[in-house]
């Protein structure tokens, strides 16, 4: 069979259906193309006897007012919940206690998680000069903030977000807002001040300000209502295994779809696939990018869903949950309280508990066996939670390839993508591994690149992109 269109989406991630969302609503014919048998990604949830289990994100930040414009359009604003207030709360671990991290000057200096020289160290910042080389996020910060504080603040927060090292990441490409801050005006502490007054006046919330949000029924009912309103211009069960220039802006997109082999033609092309399965698909375009995307390292993931009955579990889930620092020696990422962020995760007198293991820091403990894997995550926090007993439900999901890991060297891998679109033209690269991890970041990316297609296609713009953020 062979089909033309204006624009094919390969992956359907949050990435590919919000690009395809963005294109069908500016009156573009976009097929998108997803191999799983349902859209969505890493985004899933799974209800069962009452226990709603994130297998991928369990919320995300409105850092961006496009979140709303989205839900608005796809009915699905009334489903949105935000956070318990007591989610601000977030929990550090030192010396097998756990810390509540300070959202406060007052409750910094009061705060136990830090040394007085830890503290002290924080006051040279606004002194101290810019970086002359790209740097990881840990030179980034102990050059600027000191040693304990990237031990306890940065460490972690870097394990919860990219499930990664700092020492290995790069600042300027993992967290660029973080660098801009320095690189902008001078310094974090004066680049806070001001960035915040700038975000202001475009209505945007900076990642410590913003609400964390899900929805009642879990966080795939976004991706789930994406495609349900692009309804025929979605094909899941796709087995992509070539994708074709056959002239200036005319693509050919091979691929399988129930046993039988299938042709698509477009003048646009849209790749939101994981780096390594991107490339594959310009191997013979660009050598050279194909390699780079390959080197892109996604380790592995382990979610460990929990569940117990209230009375088992002594200590008060007040807050977010927990993040554990490299320092602290243990087999685990740190802890989601689920139960305690939204309703409706955990039957009445229960409570859900996710915790996540492996991760660039400890990747050989996905291969554990269910049972041993389990057993060491219950070992693990039961003594920071005061749990008795055994968990009355438990589920575990793997991610083989969790997130892509923006290393040192990445901005070279960034100006290659760049090279490679302006080198194809009708060829785009929209996926979590460019723009960003986040699903802000994802929903920003996608629909600049939507934007970008527009242009390319000459159409008339029906609705405004938006600023971006910094």
């Amino acid at each position: 069979m062979t089909g033309r269109h204006d624009v094919i989406v390969i992956g359907g991630g949050i990435s590919g259906l919000s690009v395809a969302w963005w294109l069908q609503r500016n009156g573009v014919d976009v097929l998108l193309l997803e191999k799983e048998p349902a859209c969505g990604g890493t985004m899933r949830t799974v209800r069962k006897n009452g226990w709603l289990i994130e297998q991928g994100p369990n919320s995300a930040l409105e850092t961006t007012p496009l979140f709303r414009m989205m839900f608005e359009s796809l009915g699905i604003l009334e489903e949105r919940v935000y956070a318990n207030p007591l989610a601000a709360k977030r929990h550090i671990l030192r010396n097998g206690t756990l810390h509540a991290l300070p959202m406060s000057p007052g409750a910094f200096l009061k705060s136990d998680l830090w040394s007085l020289m830890g503290k002290l160290r924080l006051l040279k910042e606004p002194f101290v000069g810019k970086g002359v080389k790209e740097e990881s996020i840990a030179e980034f910060v102990e050059r600027r903030l000191g040693k304990e504080f990237l031990d306890y603040a940065i460490n972690p927060f870097v394990a919860g977000v990219y499930a990664g090292n700092p020492e290995h990441l790069s600042v300027r490409a993992a967290f660029p807002k973080l660098y801009a801050l320095e690189d902008k005006y001078g310094g974090l502490i004066k680049g806070m001040i001001r960035g915040g007054k700038e975000r202001k006046l475009r209505a945007e919330q900076s990642k410590d300000r913003a609400k964390l949000f899900s929805f009642r029924m879990g966080m795939e009912v976004f991706p789930a209502a994406i495609a349900t309103q692009l309804g025929d211009s979605v094909k899941t069960g796709c087995e992509i295994w070539d994708v074709r220039c056959e002239s200036r802006n005319a693509f050919a997109v091979h691929y399988s779809r129930g046993g039988e082999r299938m042709v698509e033609h477009a003048s646009t092309v849209v790749l939101s696939s994981p780096a390594h399965v991107v490339a594959g698909m310009i191997r013979g375009l660009s050598p050279s990018l194909s390699s780079g995307l390959e080197s892109i390292y996604y380790p592995p993931l382990a979610e460990v869903f929990l569940g117990f009955r209230t009375e088992q579990v002594v200590r008060p889930l007040d807050g977010f949950g927990f993040l554990v620092p490299q320092k602290e020696n243990r087999k685990i990422l740190g802890t989601v309280w689920s139960s305690s962020l939204f309703e409706g995760r955990a039957p009445d007198g229960h409570v859900a508990l996710t915790t996540f293991v492996g991760g660039a820091r400890q990747p050989e403990l996905v291969a554990l066996e269910d049972n041993d894997l389990r057993a060491m995550v219950l070992e693990e926090i039961r003594p920071l939670l005061g749990i008795t007993g055994s968990p009355v439900f438990a589920s575990i999901t793997r991610w083989p390839r969790a997130i892509p890991q923006y290393s040192l060297g990445y901005l070279k891998t960034l100006a290659e993508i760049e090279t490679f679109e302006k080198a194809n033209p009708g060829l785009f690269l929209c996926s979590n591994f460019r723009g960003g991890i986040a699903i802000g970041d994802c929903i920003t990316s996608s629909e600049r690149t939507a934007f970008r297609i527009l242009e390319h296609l000459g159409r008339r713009q029906e609705t405004a992109p938006a600023v971006a953020t910094i």
